[in-house]
């Protein structure tokens, strides 16, 4: 096959430490075809902005944008814009690419015809809280039947993860949308399958990725993705399933059960159930662990549970719309 040329494009934030390595994963790709890095640099408080130059300055491979807002969609797009390649592939600049990534990746689109292909976030942890999460991330019970994160058999899905484009998909749905700070990736696949297009899943296409060092980081991180969510929900109606209103019932039965079993006890089975659940679905997902990650993923698998939950009750109805004037603003 004629392999086509690809632009890598990587929103940087504050990636001091990581951003060299994902670079060099990056050029050291067992890819036949040509190659380009453009990062999108926003305003970092560390080292990134002259990590970033060096890079460019040592490989005219790479390219360097700014991303004034920080933002992530709008970081993608500045780096969409300034790339040159008919496939663009999306990686996160503290994600260590495998060698034949891109080429699985083209060669997926070419046999699919798919618009966009990606694989697992494979989730993998040093510390025993890590590799707790990435069990608990990795679980059905965890993360439902995403197979971005649970793995599975290749074919057309909802989503991916990062994300191999053609580059005429990303012009036919303008890119990403700016108003979306997270669930950018979920949104914007929505659009690409609902203009006529395919997302493929491709098991074969992996990637690392580091949970959260911390529970209340862990937290922040799913009250977010909840929020996020709903807004995803509001704009686009029909896209909710019993996935995501999963967690959120589970907020809503277990605050009902706990405030009513101050004056009617037998209430008290609900958050004890879910309690005992909790605690026999950690016991598969400890195989393999050291003891010191036991006790820690029945609290990962809560703590997941219930921020999502939390946070798509509490989604502000203005929080998409909110983001979307700020983009605007910021445009002119």
């Amino acid at each position: 096959m004629t392999w086509p040329a690809v632009s890598v494009v990587m929103p940087v934030l504050n990636e001091e430490r990581h951003l060299e390595g994902a670079v060099r994963h990056v050029l050291a790709q067992d890819y036949p075809g040509e190659l380009e890095v453009v990062l999108a640099v926003g305003p970092s408080t560390d080292g990134t902005w002259e990590v970033a130059e060096t890079l460019a300055g040592s490989d005219p491979r790479v390219t360097v944008v700014e991303n004034p807002s920080g933002q992530t969609p709008a970081g993608l797009n500045a780096a969409i814009a300034a790339s040159a390649h008919s496939v663009v592939a999306r990686i996160d600049g503290h994600s260590m690419m495998p060698e034949d990534y891109l080429r699985v990746a083209v060669e997926t689109l070419e046999e699919t015809g798919a618009d966009n292909v990606g694989g697992i976030m494979a989730a993998e942890g040093v510390t025993p809280w890590e590799r707790a999460v990435a069990a608990a991330m990795t679980s059905r019970v965890g993360v439902g039947n995403a197979r971005f994160h649970t793995g599975g058999e290749g074919g057309p899905a909802d989503t991916v993860y990062l994300g191999v484009f053609q580059r005429a998909a990303l012009d036919r749905v303008n890119g990403y949308d700016e108003a979306f700070l997270r669930a950018q990736d979920w949104e914007m696949n929505y659009r690409i399958r609902r203009t006529g297009g395919t997302v493929w899943f491709e098991p074969r296409m992996r990637v690392s990725y580091r949970p959260r060092r911390t529970l209340a980081a862990l937290a922040r991180q799913y009250f977010h993705y909840g929020r996020w969510r709903r807004v995803v929900a509001r704009q686009h109606r029909g896209t909710m399933n019993a996935r995501y209103l999963a967690p959120p019932a589970a907020v809503v039965a277990i605050a009902a059960g706990t405030v009513a079993g101050v004056v009617f006890w037998p209430a008290w089975i609900v958050p004890l159930g879910y309690l005992a659940a909790i605690l026999v679905a950690s016991v598969p997902l400890a195989r393999g662990l050291s003891p010191r990650s036991w006790p820690l993923i029945p609290a990962a698998l809560a703590t997941m549970h219930m921020a999502w939950g939390v946070g798509f009750l509490t989604s502000p109805s203005g929080l998409g719309a909110d983001s979307r004037v700020a983009a605007a603003a910021s445009a002119e």
